[in-house]
């Protein structure tokens, strides 16, 4: 057998967007990442294109659980467009789909990481922090309707990705080099945002010089409002850079820091 002769189906995609969503990293491991879980998210399908038991099939089968791993979001894409080859190529698409596969996976990982692990939690995250704080419960709900977003996307990624196929590559190579940039630029933006707004510390020591009662927090915000907590974000940002820092520590030594502080009359 050289070509497949079986048309995938909604039924199909419906089946994969499920395996995928359940079971995609159930066989993650440090020799081939996600390799197994691709290979099971689509093993019915292979079984359907190329017969069951066949030795187009084994081989398949072993092309498809070689290493891999690339954002859990957007598997789906190079799924979809690995699927449309296979289709229509069959086993002598073999060598093709294992390129694609090892092209795809590491720009699609800097994808999704930037846009779906930092820029929407960052975003979501820093709206309901703010709720929450707040004593207003709707930020739940905002978390809820993200989620719904997200698998929603996932679910038509694959479609849109089938249809197009390996076209899909080339067509939006220039554009999800530009989403890449800005989902990046966004999330630091963000960042700064929440530095801002969350981390609520500010001077409280006024030193008396004679008749005079220099207020420090008045004068930081003459300089740059939040600065101190600009200072913090900046210096655990520093310690987490020291070698055999990890973050539990960093956050030990700031606990640790500001509770003398306080202490002290430095800071409230």
């Amino acid at each position: 057998m050289t070509k497949s002769n079986y048309k995938l189906t909604k039924k199909d995609f419906n089946q994969i967007n499920r395996r995928s969503l359940f079971g995609f990293q159930s066989g993650w491991n440090y020799e081939r990442m996600q390799g197994s879980g691709y290979l099971y998210t689509i093993l019915p399908q292979l079984r359907k294109m190329y017969g069951d038991n066949t030795d187009e099939l084994k081989d398949m089968m072993k092309t498809h659980a070689q290493f891999f791993n690339t954002s859990n979001f957007l598997n789906t894409i190079v799924t979809g467009i690995d699927l449309a080859v296979e289709e229509e190529e069959g086993y002598a698409a073999k060598e093709t789909v294992a390129g694609l596969k090892a092209g795809l996976m590491g720009p699609f990982a800097a994808i999704g990481d930037s846009i779906f692990g930092a820029l929407l939690p960052t975003i979501f995250g820093a709206i309901a922090a703010n709720m929450a704080s707040q004593g207003n419960p709707t930020g739940l709900f905002i978390w809820i309707v993200a989620n719904i977003f997200v698998m929603f996307f996932r679910w038509k990624s694959i479609d849109v990705a089938y249809r197009e196929g390996s076209a899909f590559v080339t067509t939006m190579s220039d554009k999800l080099t530009a989403l890449t940039d800005a989902a990046t630029l966004m999330g630091v933006f963000m960042v700064g945002a929440l530095c801002a707004t969350m981390v609520r510390v500010q001077f409280a020591i006024t030193p008396h010089f004679g008749d005079v009662t220099v207020d420090v927090q008045n004068i930081a915000d003459q300089i740059m409002p939040g600065l101190l907590p600009a200072a913090i974000v900046g210096g655990v940002y520093w310690l987490l850079g020291r070698k055999r820092m990890t973050s539990t520590k960093a956050i030990f030594i700031v606990l640790v820091v500001c509770v003398a502080l306080s202490a002290l009359g430095v800071i409230q």
